[in-house]
């Protein structure tokens, strides 16, 4: 019998990998990863420890590195080339996994918005909400953007690109679901708008963060219209009924966002404000 102790034939060399037979008689043709043998009987083998090869060419494709790149580093066996070619692909990895972490928070934010389908339209509900991280722009600062008499759609854009080009800047990852930070009104209810925001992945030192703190907050659930005005009228005109004491600003976000948001019937927005210690523990 040909095979030797450590000798692999290519469907053994095949499982041991967790690849095909094809795939190694494609390496084979290029000239990357050839079998280390050939027995008496014509058959060719591999030897175990060429098992790290394949190892090498894989991860070299993960990470987008050509096959002839990869064939060169490994064949040539030069320390600066392959430390360059991994340094290269360090850098590949790490973009990927920033995109990877954006994609995650964007999701997550999109389901946690509309896991709250459940809640009734105009019925104010309590509930304990976690702190939220926010890119805020000062209205002050937009109006000095946006031209007299712009439409909403060109405000829209005008934040949104405000919004890209700090993101850019300050290496931000945000999930561009537009919110309104009101500061409390003189009745108890939410007053003027002070700040446009969107939700970023995490605390962030830079000028416009703002964080949206934990707490037992009051919440109202406006469906179906894009005008939330009369959202805004029974939450104030609840919390006056109830005696309510409230906290910090006051927050209206959207719920339902890029995916479902094009279609009114679909529409979503919450609006809240965290209770004082006093009245969550009544």
């Amino acid at each position: 019998m040909d095979r030797k102790k450590g000798w692999l034939t290519s469907g053994a060399f095949a499982v041991l990998c967790g690849t095909t037979k094809e795939t190694l008689r494609h390496y084979k043709d290029i000239g990357i990863l050839s079998p280390a043998h050939q027995g008496d009987n014509g058959y060719f083998y591999y030897d175990v420890e060429q098992f790290y090869d394949f190892y090498a060419i894989s991860i070299f494709r993960q990470t987008g590195t050509p096959l002839e790149e990869a064939r060169r580093c490994l064949h040539g066996q030069d320390t600066a080339q392959t430390l360059a070619l991994l340094r290269e692909q360090r850098g590949r990895l790490e973009a990927e996994r920033k995109k990877l972490e954006h994609m995650d928070f964007v999701l997550s934010s999109a389901l946690h918005s509309l896991e709250l389908e459940p809640v009734p339209d105009m019925v104010p509900q309590t509930a304990w909400f976690e702190r939220e991280h926010l890119l805020a722009l000062p209205v002050g600062e937009l109006e000095g953007l946006v031209i007299p008499a712009a439409s909403e759609d060109e405000t829209l854009i005008v934040v949104l690109e405000r919004c890209r080009v700090l993101c850019r800047q300050y290496g931000i990852q945000a999930d561009f679901q537009l919110g309104a930070i009101h500061q409390p009104g003189e009745q108890g209810g939410a007053g003027v708008i002070s700040h446009l925001y969107t939700r970023i992945k995490e605390k962030a030192d830079f000028p416009y963060y703002k964080e949206k703190p934990a707490g037992n907050y009051l919440y109202l659930c406006c469906r179906g219209r894009w005008d939330i005005s009369a959202g805004y009228m029974a939450f104030n005109r609840f919390i006056l009924e109830q005696g309510l004491e409230t906290t910090g600003d006051f927050y209206a976000c959207d719920l339902a966002g890029f995916i479902l948001n094009s279609v009114e019937k679909n529409a979503a927005s919450m609006i809240s404000v965290r209770l004082s210690d006093k009245t969550a523990t009544a």
